[in-house]
């Protein structure tokens, strides 16, 4: 119900994820260390609004990063921006994605927005060694 293609429903729209980071962070600058809530709902775990404000930063730079096997999420099944060398470089930002794989839905060129992901890499500090791994497995003959 909340997951795939739905618009409103259930996928990632960015600007809507950023305001939610950029408010966990206020909010935790007022509140301070002391005020926890749970995360994710219903696991028990408490955690202060600084590391809920993290943890959906990471799962949001986590769509454009690539991951241990190399792929990146918004890429989807798009063999071309997967895995040829002459577009795997080539990063669209999407209107908005799919809520379960994390692949690029609607436009792909929506800088406006989904562009605020270079705000949440360099807030958090992602790191590129998985990306410079990649490249020079890929560069290898």
């Amino acid at each position: 119900m909340f997951g795939g293609d739905s618009n409103w429903r259930g996928p990632i729209w960015f600007p809507l994820n950023f305001l939610l980071v950029e408010s966990l962070q206020k909010f935790h600058h007022y509140f301070g260390d002391e005020f926890k809530v749970e995360f994710p709902t219903g696991s028990g775990q408490m955690h202060t609004l600084a590391e809920v404000a993290g943890e959906i930063s990471r799962r949001l730079n986590g769509i454009f990063l690539r991951d241990q096997s190399g792929r990146r999420p918004v890429a989807g099944n798009l063999e071309p921006f997967q895995s040829d060398p002459n577009w795997m470089d080539l990063v669209l930002f999407h209107e908005y994605f799919h809520g379960d794989t994390g692949s690029g839905v609607g436009a792909n060129h929506q800088t406006g927005w989904t562009g605020l992901v270079a705000k949440l890499l360099t807030q958090s500090g992602e790191s590129r060694s998985t990306e410079d791994d990649v490249r020079a497995k890929s560069a290898t003959p």
